[in-house]
């Protein structure tokens, strides 16, 4: 029994604990979605998008699944410990984002055309665009990265054009 219970307190204890966390940054195992995002301004009444994508010889098309994009208004905290609890309500903004997931995107130009489309299936945006995708750092630059991601945003007039 007393075994057991030493087991688990060491199992415990090692959960706080990171690998090498000799008086460096801890480095978690989370994931990065590699790919190109989209965000698509309120105003613009979108119901689907594509995006089409060239290097080296070969071009895809991969469907962008848009969401309604929402912000935190105001928080409210029960006090000003660190340990006190905060809550904030979100409210929709009236945008849209998507991601379309590429597993092999490179970290160097890629050709991309994004085309977002109406109700009625009128075209609301359409450009084709050079951009770099680059190495997203979750944990931060000391940690590695975690793949190339690129973001295009589009504004409610449909013009296209790469986040800075």
């Amino acid at each position: 029994m007393r075994v057991t219970a030493l087991l688990a307190l060491l199992l415990v204890a090692s959960c706080g604990a990171s690998v090498g966390s000799g008086g460096q940054r801890p480095c978690t195992e989370i994931g990065v979605r590699v790919g190109i995002g989209v965000d698509i301004d309120a105003g613009l009444a979108a119901e689907a998008a594509t995006l089409r994508t060239c290097w080296g010889g070969s071009c895809r098309t991969y469907p962008v699944d848009l969401f309604q994009s929402t912000a935190a208004t105001d928080s409210t905290c029960a006090g000003d410990r660190p340990d006190d609890v905060c809550s904030a309500r979100l409210r929709p903004t009236g945008g849209q984002h998507g991601f379309a997931d590429i597993a092999d995107l490179p970290e160097r130009p890629v050709e991309v055309t994004l085309t977002v489309t109406g109700a009625g299936g009128e075209r609301l945006a359409h450009r084709t665009l050079s951009v770099t995708p680059t190495p997203v750092y979750p944990n931060g630059p000391d940690c590695g990265a975690g793949g190339p991601q690129s973001n295009l945003v589009v504004d409610p007039r449909g013009m296209v054009s790469e986040r800075a």
